[in-house]
């Protein structure tokens, strides 16, 4: 075989390996956007390596999270919210408050998303168009407005191998440029390691505390939204049991690399400016301190990652209503229905609050939305722990000893954390 041939089969290797990903890429989706991506800016450049410790824990859990919560639904059929409501004492209360948690966080990342990802496509086009620069609110709006009709009028094709390819798409673009980002500026591997043992930052910042800080990263990689989403998206990917196998391998594989591209773009930010004592509040700060360091190859190659992280989060940001009432209803999530239409025309109007009333730097709506996030995570892991302990329901299934050591571990870490969330808030605003 000549080099040519062996250099075409090792990139349909490659392309085989990221079409063949499952329902672990809206894991990814919903983990890192330009929220995720502005919280581990923010982190590195103010920190450095300090939060990694956070980082490790919350993709540990979430990683078991996702595999039980899928696993549930191959072995019952059933889905997470459906099961609150049918098979938990005081379900419906429960199911009903996780729905407006989870949608009021993410619909708040989600103006946030739309808000940095439409001003980094601005500054784009004001690069080759000077005149743009006059109408700088007028054109971020009309950027954000296109998008959002883009996106809306893409759900509408509602199927879910669509939603799956567009955002294996991205993703791959995501993690490629933020890997690539990291050859050309990281940290010492002392800080690194000295980031896995737990302290929490003594925080500058007039708006954001440590603790929020650390209670913000939770939020972002060990979102609720997605493990009470994926029981329908495994069941969109139509597994069965026969697929434990490979459930259990999807959400492996998710949460390795959401804690590997998050921990690149945290990386990223403090070897480039924490030792310089440059904290930045927005990714789009990132590129006058960067450049001199990185070059312009490297500046284009992690905006590129950012802008791809905010079109990955979109979709899933869409959806999560819309998904978690249907689960609510019956387990079904019927994308061609009236009522999934005006579910996500609604988030698109809620999205557009963000570049029509918050401008180029909405920081503190993504992190309170990241923050928020947590105070329902309880809920979550103790509804599943729950169920996948009850024998009847599991026909017969028992979950393991470690698996259970897992939820537990991660229900005592989720309460710390919503602690140390509202400590956070209560220290800062009140």
């Amino acid at each position: 075989m000549s080099e040519s041939e062996k250099s075409k089969s090792l990139i349909k290797k490659i392309i085989a390996i990221v079409l063949g990903f499952g329902p672990g890429i809206f894991a990814i989706g919903y983990t890192i956007g330009t929220g995720s991506v502005t919280s581990m800016v923010k982190a590195g450049s103010a920190y450095g390596m300090q939060l990694t410790w956070v980082l490790l824990l919350s993709c540990l859990f979430s990683g078991i999270l996702m595999f039980v919560y899928g696993n549930y639904t191959l072995i019952t059929g059933e889905t997470a919210l459906y099961s609150f409501k049918k098979y938990l004492k005081g379900g419906k209360i429960i199911a009903i408050l996780i729905i407006i948690g989870i949608s009021v966080g993410q619909w708040g990342s989600l103006m946030g998303i739309l808000t940095i990802s439409s001003n980094m496509l601005y500054e784009i086009f004001a690069l080759n168009f000077e005149g743009l620069k006059a109408y700088q609110y007028e054109t971020v709006l009309a950027i954000a407005i296109l998008i959002v009709g883009v996106f809306y009028a893409l759900m509408l094709v509602g199927k879910y191998s669509f939603f799956e390819k567009i955002l294996v798409i991205f993703v791959t673009f995501m993690g490629l440029s933020f890997v690539v980002s990291l050859f050309f500026v990281h940290p010492l591997p002392a800080e690194i390691l000295e980031g896995l043992i737990p302290s929490i930052p003594d925080s500058q910042d007039p708006l954001v505390s440590g603790r929020m800080m650390v209670a913000a990263f939770v939020g972002t990689t060990m979102a609720a939204a997605t493990f009470l989403s994926r029981p329908l998206f495994v069941k969109g990917k139509e597994w069965n049991i026969k697929d434990l196998g490979r459930q259990r391998k999807d959400a492996i594989t998710a949460a390795i690399l959401v804690f590997v591209i998050s921990g690149a773009i945290m990386a990223v930010a403090s070897g480039a400016l924490f030792h310089q004592g440059t904290p930045v509040n927005n990714v789009l700060d990132m590129a006058k301190p960067l450049e001199p360091i990185a070059g312009s190859f490297a500046v284009a190659v992690f905006f590129f990652g950012t802008l791809s992280a905010g079109l990955s989060s979109i979709f899933p940001c869409l959806l999560i209503a819309p998904l978690l009432v249907a689960d609510y209803q019956s387990g079904t999530l019927d994308t061609s229905s009236k009522q999934f239409r005006v579910i996500t025309a609604i988030a698109c109007l809620v999205a557009l609050i963000g570049p029509a009333f918050f401008g180029g730097k909405p920081i503190l709506v993504q992190i309170l939305s990241q923050v928020f996030n947590v105070f329902i995570l309880p809920l979550v892991v103790l509804g599943i722990i729950l169920l996948v302990n009850n024998k009847k329901i599991m026909k017969g299934y028992k979950t393991s000893l470690m698996v259970n050591i897992g939820l537990y571990a991660a229900l005592f870490f989720s309460c710390i954390i919503s602690y140390t969330g509202v400590v956070g808030l209560m220290t800062k605003y009140l």
